[in-house]
């Protein structure tokens, strides 16, 4: 963990990954050999965090790549093989769609680092990051979109759409922070929380599972259009 930032600031974090993962399996169930793999995933990301591992920057390619290209070819495969794709279709869309709360404490943990030093200001709120309107969203899309049927599948689809967009927003100014030879933006105040435990779990776990859940909510309402 980065020295500046309080333990409470931490355990804030991993209570909402907790949180982030409890929503997830309430949406789409996942198996007990799913969470073995989980379980063992952010033991070795927390690991190599936590001794250091991803805090040697100067490395090509830059070491955080093994945060992000692993989540994201297990998304891709999940959605090319037979038995992802009929896990996927098993999924509580509404229910996908209200994980998206989770964006709010996230937003609100985004901006204590900031304040203790760890990440610039322009991945917070008061910044170039609007995701917490995601977040803020996310309860009325899932009770006047999905419960109450008030609100139009092309809403919804739109809603999905931007959010996502705010999603990609976040994370190109992330990577683009994170110190490293690629990186061209906040070099006053860069990105290194994400290099430290237990925050390398956000660009780790939480950021695929809230990409995985819009791009299940689009493929479901692409079939039943």
């Amino acid at each position: 963990m980065v020295d500046s930032v309080p333990w409470f600031v931490a355990g804030e974090f991993i209570l909402v990954t907790s949180l982030t993962l409890g929503l997830f399996h309430w949406a789409i169930r996942v198996s007990k050999t799913a969470w073995v793999l989980i379980l063992l995933w952010c033991i070795l990301q927390g690991g190599l965090a936590y001794v250091g591992f991803y805090q040697k920057t100067d490395m090509l390619p830059p070491r955080f790549i093994l945060v992000l290209l692993p989540a994201i070819l297990v998304i891709v495969l999940l959605f090319q093989f037979k038995q992802g794709k009929r896990w996927i279709a098993s999924a509580n869309v509404s229910r996908l769609a209200l994980l998206h709360i989770i964006r709010i404490p996230v937003e609100l943990i985004l901006y204590q680092l900031f304040a203790y030093g760890a990440i610039p200001e322009l991945m917070t709120f008061a910044g170039r990051n609007f995701d917490i309107l995601a977040g803020i969203t996310a309860p009325l899309v899932y009770y006047f979109g999905y419960q109450k049927q008030w609100l139009s599948r092309s809403f919804i689809i739109g809603w999905h759409i931007i959010s996502l967009l705010l999603l990609g927003n976040i994370v190109v100014h992330a990577i683009l922070s994170i110190p490293s030879p690629f990186q061209q933006l906040a070099f006053d105040q860069s990105n290194i929380a994400v290099l430290t435990f237990p925050f390398v779990l956000l660009p780790g776990l939480v950021v695929p599972i809230v990409l995985f859940s819009h791009l299940v909510a689009l493929r479901h309402h692409s079939k039943t259009a």
